[in-house]
């Protein structure tokens, strides 16, 4: 770690920050997050979620947060390094402050950032710019109108970026929002349309994280301003005060007389067609129908295909939870072999035993060990259902929030379907072919799920089953028939 570090750096403890923090300390570094030089204390957080501005009184819509472990907390210096362990910038750390958001043991660290090299991962990283390599040329009185954008730019986004570029005299720069998911869809997308863009346009891939129910619009708002935007384009009100005109796109539609887009003031209204809605959009892709091309233009048209195929085609995870003996074990390996007589699917089992042996023999049945555990089952699944696989895992787990964690990791790539085995512990007492509860209750084997240790009944179950009075087959068959009915098995 140490390699190619200046000398004085030496002996520095080093930590990894999550996707979120990472994506954060990019745009730190780069600039884009100015006037901020690092990420915030404890003041500063409750004065921007108060009031939407620092301790100073400086505007800024939303905390830049990072967590690390308590036995960071007393480190003066501090090297923050890539998921490869490639030092990118050290950390002085001027507070270290609790966050009641964060679990036990983990902690606030504030202070300012000193870069020691540009992060260099991520698809497209040869297009990102700094604001200050940002090659652009404005417009009319210096002006520059950005948009901001997890979403493909359709027919209607274009007409309206267009009309709105025209009447400023100025270029658009098309900032593409990352976020982990889908995101070289989104940037080929936007570059597929650059030719439709005003002329001098740019797309620019930001790796700006999503901030769920913060102010993402008012940040858009200072990242398109550190970039050099005098105006931004969005239909979406800021409830906070800009650093750039903020400018609201006219409505348009789809004119069926003439079949153009354009301002809806200039259609008549038995010709106006809205454009679809995302449950429309989702549906026609869900069934692999064509996407029209009056609605977006052909090339975007794959991209939007290849981000969300159709559902017998896409990967997906199919999760058993239950307890010990509930049964789940057997259903998950008579699905397999349903599934594998049927065709058609990749299919990969993850059964909790057999993971057990061959990922995670050295870990312990203690709740961290367990979660651990069932972090790596759904890494595995998460990365087979990238790839358009069926992933089958069975394990017991038995805590929400670590089954909710696995849940965002597959979604994150394709779909999740839970399936709760939820016979009732008597039964599967009943049923201990391995001995396992007359140890427990003996008190031969600590934190035992369903005598010694909690079973969290999950609340999101997409299917419930008591295999009590049902064969085996006969719950294969209503798994089979809830893949069936969601269209990934046909």
């Amino acid at each position: 770690m140490s390699a190619g570090l200046p000398e004085e750096l030496h002996g520095l403890k080093s930590w990894t920050p999550d996707p979120t923090e990472l994506a954060d300390l990019e745009l730190l570094l780069a600039g884009a997050f100015r006037p901020l030089s690092g990420f915030l204390g404890s003041l500063d957080t409750a004065a921007v979620v108060a009031g939407g501005r620092l301790a100073d009184g400086t505007p800024w819509p939303s905390p830049v947060l990072l967590s690390a472990p308590d036995e960071l907390a007393g480190e003066p210096r501090l090297i923050l390094q890539d998921p490869e362990g490639v030092p990118l910038a050290v950390l002085r750390v001027t507070e270290a402050w609790r966050d009641a958001s964060l679990p036990e043991g983990r902690v606030r660290l504030a202070g300012p950032l000193t870069p020691l090299r540009r992060p260099a991962y991520g698809a497209f990283h040869r297009l990102r710019r700094t604001p200050a390599e940002l090659e652009i040329t404005p417009g009319r009185d210096g002006r520059l109108l950005a948009v901001a954008t997890r979403e493909p730019l359709h027919r209607k986004q274009l007409g309206q970026l267009r009309q709105e570029a025209e009447r400023l005299g100025a270029p658009a720069l098309v900032l593409a929002l990352l976020s982990g998911a889908h995101e070289q869809e989104l940037v080929r997308a936007l570059l597929a349309v650059a030719k439709d863009l005003p002329e001098g346009s740019r797309v620019v891939p930001v790796n700006l994280a999503p901030r769920p129910g913060g102010r993402e619009p008012e940040l858009r708002a200072h990242v398109a301003a550190a970039y050099g935007a005098t105006h931004l384009l969005t239909s979406v009100p800021l409830s906070g005060e800009a650093p750039l005109a903020v400018v609201a796109p006219e409505p348009w539609a789809y004119d069926l007389d003439v079949e153009v887009w354009r301002p809806v003031a200039r259609i008549e209204e038995d010709h106006v067609r809205a454009e679809l809605s995302p449950e429309e959009l989702g549906e026609l892709l869900d069934q692999g129908a064509p996407i029209p091309e009056w609605f977006t233009p052909p090339a975007v048209a794959v991209e939007l295909r290849r981000a969300r195929p159709p559902r017998h085609e896409r990967g997906v995870t199919v999760f058993f939870t239950g307890l010990s003996g509930s049964g789940k074990s057997t259903v998950a390996r008579g699905l397999a072999d349903a599934l594998v007589e049927n065709g058609g699917r990749t299919v990969s089992l993850l059964d909790g035993d057999v993971v057990r042996q061959m990922l995670s023999s050295g870990l312990t049945f203690s709740k961290s060990d367990r979660d651990l555990n069932i972090r790596r089952i759904g890494y595995v699944a998460a990365e087979i259902t990238r790839h358009g696989g069926l992933a089958i895992c069975a394990p017991i787990a038995p805590y929400a929030a670590t089954r909710a964690e696995v849940r965002r990791m597959v979604e994150a790539v394709g779909d999740f379907v839970l399936v709760h085995v939820a016979t009732p512990l008597e039964e599967c007492e009943r049923r201990d072919r391995k001995g396992l509860y007359a140890k427990a209750r003996a008190g031969l084997i600590p934190e035992f799920t369903g005598i010694s240790d909690p079973y969290e009944a999950p609340e999101d179950a997409d299917l419930v089953l008591d295999t009590t009075g049902l064969s085996t087959g006969e719950a294969v068959e209503a798994v089979l028939k809830l893949l069936t009915a969601g269209g990934w098995v046909r």
